[in-house]
């Protein structure tokens, strides 16, 4: 099982994990594009944009595989 954090180290979903890192990955992208019309993720590091955004996620390893 996987997880993904945001750049403020907050889970994207609070209720879901992934059974794969592509699971996770298409996860991932449906929510980045929450943040689309504004075109860059606000963060306690500042504004990321977009195609930047991935660098700053961590995808947790769960060990529940």
């Amino acid at each position: 099982m996987y997880d993904i954090l945001s750049p403020d180290g907050i889970a994207i979903s609070y209720a879901d994990s992934y059974e794969t890192k592509e699971d996770a990955k298409i996860a991932f992208n449906e929510w980045k594009k929450r943040f689309e019309a504004q075109g860059y993720y606000s963060s306690n590091e500042g504004r990321i944009p977009l195609d930047e955004l991935e660098d700053h996620c961590t995808l947790l390893d769960l060990g529940l595989n």
